[in-house]
């Protein structure tokens, strides 16, 4: 991950920018050669399946990132705030200390557009491996092309470092809380958010879903031979200890798949959770089952369309556990 000096900008006016006074400059028709090169990567996304993917560098994340994605990530982007009661973090952050918050594997964007809004002061840093996010944002909030298992090169350290939903991009998450802790200012905070790609039920109607129970493990399967495995949430308490960080705290919420839920507050998420699981089964599945399980594209697409009857089934009351973990790096 790479310092804003020496990333990649999407924003054209804080691009690389070759020096027209100097149109005779072989060093200038390389940076002009070398930009264009660069910019063009970043938009050369890899098409399979009626799915777009990213083609930055040679990060393996097998998740699309077309309109599609986008409006799910927004949807869920949502459900974290309905969960939270319109709260974007569980840190107990101090607003007069928040200087610059860094936002990795930013997605849309939108969690770090909002922060941005909300501490008008800070600087905020958003990164990801796919140029999707929308040009018109704060005048505090920038966006980098960067991967996160890369080495991270900030010149300066972070007040608040943010993940959510990240499983299935990171493969050494050792390595990643431990840049996480390196780059941030002591007393600084890490926060991640991250859902279990597991299923549970209290009253044993998750028996009554074979082919649900079935997805999840064989994508944990598949996602744990690429080397990036997918159901990662329950570990990252521990991950933060063992990098450094004090003051661990673990938040874990059940997320009802569906309105079957008593109370007015767990309906409404387990409504608008159901529509995002649907929107999710194909979004997840298809590269893996293709690629890593080697079904056919057929074949992968009759297991979507089983799993998304189980989860239309009222009488299943499933629930996945969402688990939100914030660490500090002591104080100097």
């Amino acid at each position: 991950m790479s310092d804003p000096a020496s990333s990649t900008p999407l924003e054209p006016q804080q691009g690389l920018q070759p020096d027209n006074e100097d149109n005779g400059s072989a060093v200038g028709d390389d940076l002009s050669t070398l930009t264009h090169s660069v910019r063009s990567s970043i938009y050369d996304f890899h098409y399979e399946n009626g799915r777009r993917y990213h083609a930055y560098g040679k990060s393996e994340y097998l998740i699309p990132n077309d309109e599609d994605e986008q409006n799910r990530l927004d949807l869920v982007h949502h459900m974290y705030k309905m969960v939270l009661g319109g709260e974007l973090y569980t840190t107990p952050l101090e607003p007069s200390s928040l200087g610059r918050i860094l936002d990795v594997g930013t997605g849309t964007g939108i969690w770090a557009i909002e922060m941005a809004d909300q501490f008008p002061a800070a600087v905020v840093i958003r990164t990801d491996i796919s140029p999707i996010q929308p040009s018109w944002v704060p005048p505090n909030c920038s966006f980098y092309i960067d991967d996160a298992e890369t080495r991270w090169t900030f010149e300066e350290p972070f007040d608040f470092i943010h993940g959510r939903a990240l499983c299935g991009a990171i493969a050494d998450w050792p390595e990643f809380d431990a840049q996480a802790h390196r780059n941030l200012k002591p007393g600084g905070w890490l926060e991640m958010q991250e859902y279990e790609c597991c299923l549970h039920s209290d009253d044993d109607t998750l028996d009554q879903a074979p082919l649900s129970k079935d997805w999840l493990e064989k994508m944990d399967f598949a996602s744990s031979k690429t080397g990036k495995r997918l159901n990662v949430a329950h570990l990252h308490r521990q991950w933060m200890i063992d990098a450094g960080f004090v003051e661990v705290e673990e938040q874990v919420h059940k997320i009802p798949i569906g309105g079957w839920p008593k109370g007015k507050r767990l309906k409404g998420i387990g409504k608008v959770q159901r529509i995002q699981m649907i929107e999710a089964i194909p979004t997840f599945s298809i590269a893996f089952y293709t690629r890593v399980l080697g079904y056919s594209l057929e074949q992968a697409q009759i297991m979507v369309e089983g799993v998304k009857v189980e989860f239309m089934d009222k009488k299943l009351h499933m629930y996945l556990r969402w688990h939100f973990v914030r660490g500090r790096r002591a104080a100097a």
